[in-house]
Formats: C-alpha cells, structure tokens, sequence
C-alpha cells in the first residue's frame, strides 16, 4: 500500500510537470510571437495570454458592434494594426494597396482561424468545405467551375419571373396591413421573402412563408449567432451556462444539411427517372457535377455544404441589405421622393418588372450601394499571408492573418467624405470609383458568387415596394446594428405602410 502511495505521488508530480512544462513553453511560444509581430501597432493587450479578447467580449456583452471597436482601432493606429488573441496574431488592414495586393489574387487563402471553425459548429458540420470555406485553391475552383453556369447572366435573366412572383407575394401582404392599417415589421417580412425567393429559385421548393412561417428562419439565425460566440470566444463551449443553446445550434444545423440532403437526393432521383424537373440552380449543379471526372463521396457531401452556404447566405444577407435600405430611405423624404420618381418613369403601374427595366433604374442602384456602404451585410473577409510582405512601410513577417472589413473602410473619412452620410451620389456613374475600400461582396476570385443574383433580387422587391406604397418607421425606434454574423438592423424597421396616391 506504501509502494502504491509513492508511486501514485510521483505520478501527480510527474502529471503536474509535464503540465507545467507544457504551459511554459505555450507561454514562451506566445511571447515568441509577440516579439515576431509587436514592431507593428496596436492597442494594448488585455493579459499576456488572452490578448485583446476580453476587450471583443465586452463589446458583444454590452451590446455593441465589434466592427465599431476595430473601426475605432484603425482610425488610431493607422492602415495596418495587430490584434492578439492567444497565439494568434492578425492584422487589420485598410490599405488600398494592399487590399487590391491580397484579395484579388488566389495566391492568399482564406485563413484557418476562422474558416476552419465554420466547418463544424460544435460538433456538427456547418459550412464544411463549401464555397466560402473551402481554403484549398484546386478544391475550390473545382466547386467554382460546377457553380458557375448557374450564376450566368442568361440564367439569371431566366429568374425574373420568380423574382417578379415571390415579391409579388409580399406586395398582396403588405396591402392586407396598409388596409388593416398594423405596423409592418420590415425585416421579418423581407426575411420571409429573401426564403422563398432562394428555396423556389435554388431548389424548387415553394416555402411560401409569408402564408405559413417555417422552422427555418429561427435555424438560420440560431447557426449564425452560434457561429459569432463559436468564433470570438474560444472558451465559449466549456462554460456550462451555455449548454443549452449549444444543443440549439447543433440541432439547427442538423435540421438545416437534413432537409438539403433529402431536396437533393429528390432531385437526383427525378433525374434519374427522367422526370420532368425545374430548371433551377440545384438541377444546374446536380447536371453540371455530374460532367465532372470524379465525384467522390466528399464531393457529394460538398453539395450539401453548398446548399447549406447558398440557403443562409442568398437568404440573410439580401433581407438585411434591404431593410437596411428601408430604414435609410424612411429617415431621408429627399432620396426616398428622388428614388420613387425613378421608379414611376421606368416601371410606370406595370406589375411584372423586366430584366431590361433593372438597368434603367440607376439611381435605385446607387441607393442599394451606399447601403451596403454604410452596411455591408457581410463585413469582412480575412487570408493568410504565408510569405513576407511590407504594408505601409511596415515590415510583415509571413504566417499571419490579415482582415479586410468593408465596414471600417466604408465608414473612415479617408475613403468617404462625412462617411456617416448617406448620400447614393457617391456611386453616380460619372462619380469616381472607391479604389477598394469598398468591397461588400469581396473582391478578386474568392468574390461572391451570387452577388448578381443578390442585387436583381433586391431591386424587384425594392422597385415594386417604391411603387405600390409610401412608408415610414414607427417613431422611437433605434438604428443600431445587431452582430448575428451578418448585420442586420437591431429594431427590426418597423414602419407604418400606406397605399400610394399616385399623381401621374
């Protein structure tokens, strides 16, 4: 028993050593990495350890934007700056040069802080290796190229009739509230129309949540807020408080590659039995991925990472790009009576708006733009710089991330004078271009894919609401933005709506 007793103790020694040892040297990893990198500015780290997380936790705590605190950041500590969080470095950059140096070539990847941690969601996989995770540049562009035909401008063309169809939809409701004169919650019912939109156009479902709401916008939401806490903090998952929504989100994500897994494997089976199908974006990726060589069990798994990255982003994104736009426009009569004028002249009172009529409203394009200068739905993107680079001046040793935010570049003085200012003559054709520090979809090859798409779909919904109804946001209401991995208004833009008097 003696024997056991000592042995025992000098395994808890030895146990205690090793961890001991083991904490020393991540600590001196980290100090290593500090002396690597703290030449380059930066706002004073909160511990040693832990960097400058305490400092985004507190934000997300108090309710603030993150964005806010690294815009604040960069208007400091100039065009490139360091944040530390553990052994992790990353800069924030807001230089043209570099911007135009790194996103618009493959040769930087996106980076495995964050992609890597969007391919599970703890425990259950996310966005895997589709499109926008993917960091492989050959398995990339192999999904790019079965992608691709079915963002083509002739299909797109094709999609003006769901478009016109599914905004139709929210026009009859938006009338059964002018006439019952109820408030009208912007957001929630751009969100219901953005869902139909993706479900009938992607993959020929008719959702038709403006009749029957869905589990699926509270899943999307659920796996977006997961994805912010799953992100920024590291210790997020070991604290037992957070448990339950931690089940909510796995569960969500379940729900979200279940249901994709059976509209895909339904449309395999039609085609196969020579079923007469839509000509969808998901049957143009099933025909275009079966042309491909080899599709191996992963590439059909990346199908369902595809169909999960296209029904959240060509759902949320454009539902928050327009009730962004709505708030804007509310809050200014002057660009609002500037915009419907533009509208009468080419829609006129005709009800289904043609793929020739979208190029025509110019001016509508321009307010779309400046919203998502001021709010870019999705705010950044980040890569990895694996070799040696100079910013500014400064020397960057390779092995770093480096983050590109639309939101800070859109909203610094620098780039845009009074960047709090809402004004859509900024993006006047003859007006000179943002030489990139406006990127809301990205830039260079890892752009988004369905930004086309995104944009003919707000200016049907945008257009016909323009021309159908005069509207106006319910008094005390706040303009704060809400963090829920994309930017959405907090308030929800809740308006009061009323049937146009039209004095043409």
């Amino acid at each position: 028993m003696a024997v056991f007793s000592v042995i025992l103790s000098w395994t808890v020694v030895f146990l205690l050593s090793l961890v001991f040892i083991s904490f020393l040297g991540y600590c001196l990893y980290v100090k290593h990495q500090h002396m690597k990198y703290d030449h380059i500015p930066g706002p004073p780290r909160d511990s040693f350890l832990l960097g400058h997380s305490p400092t985004f936790m507190r934000v997300m705590r108090n309710g603030g934007l993150v964005h806010d605190k690294l815009l604040e950041w960069s208007e400091s500590y100039g065009p490139v700056y360091r944040v530390n969080i553990l052994h992790y470095v990353m800069l924030n950059v807001t230089c043209p040069e570099t911007t135009k140096e790194v996103l618009m070539s493959p040769k930087y990847p996106k980076d495995r802080f964050v992609y890597k941690r969007l391919f599970y969601l703890f425990g259950q996989r996310f966005l895997g290796n589709g499109l926008v995770t993917a960091q492989d540049h050959e398995q990339w562009h192999k999904q790019r190229r079965i992608m691709d035909p079915a963002f083509s401008s002739l299909y797109l063309r094709g999609l003006m009739g769901t478009f016109n169809e599914r905004a139709e939809k929210l026009m009859t409701k938006l009338t059964d509230i002018a006439d019952s004169k109820i408030e009208a919650h912007m957001l929630r019912l751009v969100n219901f129309v953005t869902l139909d939109v993706i479900a009938k156009v992607a993959f020929g479902v008719d959702l038709d949540q403006l009749k029957d709401s869905s589990v699926f916008p509270k899943a999307i939401e659920t796996c977006l807020k997961g994805m912010v806490h799953y992100i920024r903090n590291s210790f997020f998952k070991y604290n037992p408080k957070n448990r339950p929504f931690i089940k909510e989100v796995r569960d969500a994500c379940c729900l979200l590659r279940t249901t994709g897994a059976h509209w895909i494997q339904s449309r395999k089976t039609a085609m196969q039995n020579g079923e007469d199908v839509p000509k969808d974006i998901l049957t143009q990726i099933i025909k275009t991925a079966g042309k491909e060589e080899t599709m191996t069990e992963e590439d059909e798994e990346l199908m369902l990472d595809n169909f999960v990255t296209f029904f959240i982003a060509g759902q949320e994104t454009t539902a928050n790009q327009l009730a962004f736009c709505i708030m804007e426009l509310s809050r200014h009569p002057e660009i609002l009576e500037r915009v419907k004028n533009e509208v009468d002249d080419v829609i006129g009172m005709k009800q289904d708006i043609s793929y020739d009529d979208l190029g025509k409203l110019v001016y509508l394009s321009q307010v779309l733009k400046e919203t998502l200068r001021i709010y870019p739905t999705a705010p950044g993107t980040s890569r990895e710089v694996l070799k040696d680079l100079v910013i500014d001046g400064i020397h960057i040793p390779g092995g770093v991330t480096c983050m590109f935010t639309s939101y800070v570049t859109g909203r610094m003085d620098k780039f845009f004078k009074d960047p709090l200012t809402f004004d859509p003559d900024r993006f006047h054709p003859d007006a000179p271009k943002p030489y990139f520090c406006y990127y809301p979809f990205a830039l260079g090859p890892r752009s988004c894919l369905g930004q086309n798409f995104a944009q003919m779909e707000a200016k049907v919904v945008m257009a016909k609401l323009l021309q159908r109804f005069d509207f106006s946001l319910v008094p005390g209401q706040t303009f704060d933005i809400e963090d829920t991995g994309t930017l959405r208004p907090k308030s929800g833009v809740v308006c009061t709506v009323r049937h146009r008097n039209h004095k043409k």
